[in-house]
């Protein structure tokens, strides 16, 4: 059987923004990301756009085996009401077991505020304040109750919960985790959340604090393995995750844009933000440090940040590793194919020689 295991890039932005067009090239939605293995699709996160594009990829929601979700920030989520919805209303008579839905569970303690507040600040919802993945699809499912009461009464539909099952990872007790004090354990193990007879699927805490847990996913095949990162700052475990991996795809920011924008804020909020973003996020430079250092065979940036940047701003990445190095639009196929890598960086080693 040719599993032509590929990732499918349907988002390639990320931010809690609306990206204007860039000077060049496509408009890009979204960050989130379809790895095809056979006829089985998993999908990784569900930025802006996420559903339409699985659409305009072509991609059969009766053949969506897993939805992954490396954390809740809103750009990573905010179209699992689009998946959840219109999924279900396109299901057919599903075979076999329910989508899996899996990602971080409660977060159990409110993140610290930050030092350059004014004043107090109280979380909008004191019952749930940070909600996990499986709270969230409830509370998703309750918002459109509306719609979900009209078209299983009506028109006969059974449950979403037919066709979508939810859980929270449960990380393993050894880690030492703890959401405030240690979220991101130093040289944790990487532990398996998902398998089936195609993949098995492993994860690992990652650096984007002040969110906790936020994890990175490495997809294994039979011919072929992908590791992605989520949204994180240089971190050894995401580097012991993708050790030999054949394909990393990895964020990666602009921190010019960054210290320039924002002006149209507050200072004490622009200086957080600022912040949150050396603290917390990658620039392309590193990301080619941490595919050298895992033996990646390839390398891809996506949740870009801006989304609108030059395409120059993105190869500096080739400055430190050595394999290919791609920078897809939205739309585009990845294969992460043993064979297919291994031809890629010896045909780049031969063009540097």
């Amino acid at each position: 059987m040719d599993l032509s295991p590929r990732v499918i890039t349907l988002g390639t932005a990320g931010g809690p923004r609306w990206w204007g067009a860039p000077s060049a090239g496509r408009r890009r939605n979204g960050i989130a990301t379809a790895v095809v293995v056979g006829k089985a699709i998993y999908l990784v996160d569900c930025g802006r756009g996420a559903s339409g594009q699985f659409a305009e990829a072509g991609l059969d929601p009766n053949q969506l085996r897993g939805i992954f979700l490396t954390h809740l920030h809103s750009d990573h989520t905010v179209d699992m009401a689009g998946m959840l919805l219109f999924g279900w209303m396109m299901t057919g008579q599903r075979q076999g077991a329910p989508v899996r839905i899996v990602g971080p569970g409660d977060r159990g303690m409110l993140p610290p505020v930050n030092q350059h507040a004014d004043g107090d600040i109280q979380p909008l919802f004191a019952d749930t304040p940070t909600a996990g993945t499986k709270d969230m699809v409830e509370h998703l499912f309750r918002a459109y109750s509306a719609d979900l009461t009209d078209r299983m009464l009506d028109s006969l539909r059974p449950s979403p919960y037919t066709v979508f099952e939810a859980s929270d990872i449960a990380i393993p007790s050894e880690t030492g985790y703890h959401p405030n004090e240690n979220a991101t354990p130093e040289g944790m193990e990487p532990f398996t959340i998902y398998a089936d007879e195609l993949v098995t699927v492993t994860a690992t805490l990652v650096a984007h604090p002040p969110v906790a847990p936020a994890f990175a996913f490495r997809f294994d095949t039979a011919e072929g393995s992908v590791t992605i990162s989520g949204d994180t700052a240089p971190c050894a475990n995401l580097v012991r995750l993708a050790q030999d991996t054949d394909l990393l795809l990895h964020e990666a920011i602009d921190m010019d844009w960054a210290a320039n924008s924002y002006a149209d804020v507050d200072e004490a909020t622009r200086t957080a933000t600022i912040e949150h973003h050396r603290k917390s996020h990658t620039t392309p430079r590193q990301a080619g440090e941490l595919a050298a250092a895992a033996g990646a065979r390839a390398l891809a940036l996506h949740h870009l940040v801006p989304g609108n940047a030059e395409p120059a701003v993105w190869r500096a990445a080739e400055e430190i590793f050595a394999g290919p190095v791609f920078v897809p639009d939205d739309l585009e196929t990845i294969s992460f194919a043993h064979a297919r890598n291994d031809a890629l960086a010896s045909a780049t080693s031969t063009q540097k020689d």
